[in-house]
């Protein structure tokens, strides 16, 4: 059968083989994620579930708590007015989990960790599916089992692996924003499904900010489709489609913002109760003063070595500013050095480099984590950079892989464990990122 027949032309055990293969990913990474959790994060609730606490306050008919946080909470990333206290992260995974808290009648009764970790292998199953679209269409060259390959790569040799075992608040977003970036790249192939893209695009921003920048991969994928067909008007009904359900998700958020700090595009970050909070009255969220720091953080901040035992017993610390990129996937070198390039290519290339930005200019590197967390907003980008870029996968790329589901093993089993602190090196003041001589 031609392969780049439309989707629905197809049949028969050629068009349900991707779906078999794509549920066995979902089946494989959920379990290893379950296996790799911590027995306390499954049972009960996580000491850091604010979004059963949005969800609990929603269902109270309020928009801030109603009281300070939980003493269990420790008073972690909460924001507050100075009369009242708000779960200011974007709050599109406390939408999914409200229906639980509401059932269960109170945030303490929902295993968050639980509930969210059925989520982690979505973005895996997706990604192979969005890989194998492109395969199936002649805009890559890999096979099923590259494809597949690939998609566990993100699964297990990235930070994703770390970050879909904790189940708390910081690491649940990038669980569930990046089942949506894989959903809203997956619909934006060949500008086939707008609505859906535009949803997911929408919704990505609700839980994951920067994800809402991920725009322009539609914008291309539009633009070629129109090309191809010679249709002007498609472009536009395209863009119209698109844009309606990703406007009307920021409308939603610009109302919650409103009602709740009289500002539209206030989302309660700059009211966060945090020791650092001097910093962000001085320099805002967002600045070119904290690029350098983040950029030291993704490519040099290396483990702190340690050989004499002098400072505890173990032969090395990572600090929690997060291991560089290079070092938890060193695999990524291949998106930047393609055999080939092409307008997917350079769409997805700059689609990432947009992702990218607003974290490197964000007054947070991600602290406290194992890796650089929020290249899990990009990093699908990345893998497409890889399959659509031509290079033979040999050896080397394959080796390279191995080690990073080594690392990125090591990180899910002792990040945040009891018995493994002495692998971290924790500064409260956030302001050493390197090993003092």
């Amino acid at each position: 059968m031609d392969p780049t027949a439309p989707e629905e032309a197809r049949s028969g055990p050629e068009s349900r083989r991707p779906i078999l293969v794509a549920l066995a990913i979902y089946a494989l990474t959920t379990a290893l994620f379950f296996l790799t959790t911590a027995p306390e994060r499954l049972h009960g609730h996580t000491p850091f579930n604010h979004f059963a606490l949005l969800a609990d306050a929603w269902v109270h008919g309020r928009l801030d708590l109603g009281h300070p946080p939980p003493a269990y909470t420790g008073n972690n990333d909460f924001a507050t007015d100075g009369a009242r206290w708000f779960v200011s992260f974007p709050p599109f995974p406390a939408v999914l989990i409200a229906p639980l808290v509401k059932l269960a009648g109170s945030p303490e009764n929902v295993s968050d960790g639980r509930f969210f970790g059925w989520f982690g292998g979505v973005a895996p199953a997706l990604l192979f599916l969005t890989l194998d679209k492109l395969t199936r269409t002649e805009r890559s060259r890999r096979t099923l089992v590259e494809n597949a390959l690939l998609a566990l790569l993100f699964a297990f040799g990235s930070v994703y692996w770390f970050s879909a075992v904790q189940g708390t608040v910081w690491f649940v977003a990038h669980v569930v924003g990046a089942a949506l970036a894989t959903a809203y790249i997956y619909c934006s192939l060949d500008a086939a499904h707008p609505v859906l893209a535009g949803l997911a695009l929408g919704l990505g921003f609700a839980t994951r900010t920067p994800l809402g920048f991920a725009f322009p991969f539609f914008l291309f994928e539009a633009h070629r489709a129109a090309m191809k067909s010679d249709d002007r008007g498609a472009l536009a009904q395209s863009f119209a489609l698109f844009a309606a359900p990703a406007a009307t998700v920021l409308a939603a958020l610009m109302w919650h913002n409103r009602a709740r700090f009289g500002d539209a595009f206030e989302f309660g970050h700059r009211l966060l109760a945090i020791g650092w909070r001097g910093r962000i009255d001085k320099w805002g969220l967002f600045s070119y003063h904290y690029l350098g720091r983040n950029l030291a953080v993704v490519l040099t901040d290396l483990p702190f070595v340690d050989p004499l035992h002098v400072k505890g017993p173990a032969p090395f610390q990572i600090n929690v500013h997060g291991l560089p990129l290079w070092l938890t996937s060193p695999f990524f070198a291949w998106a930047f050095w393609p055999k080939r390039t092409g307008r997917l290519f350079w769409a997805s290339a700059l689609t990432a480099l947009c992702v990218a930005a607003p974290s490197l200019l964000y007054q947070n590197s991600g602290w406290i984590q194992f890796g650089y967390r929020f290249s899990s907003d990009f990093a699908p980008l990345l893998l497409l950079m890889i399959a659509v870029g031509g290079r033979r996968l040999t050896a080397p790329f394959w080796a390279l892989g191995a080690a990073a589901v080594a690392v990125n093993a090591f990180g899910a089993m002792t990040f945040q464990r009891a018995g493994a602190e002495r692998f971290y090196f924790v500064d409260t003041t956030q302001k050493v990122l390197h090993q003092p001589d």
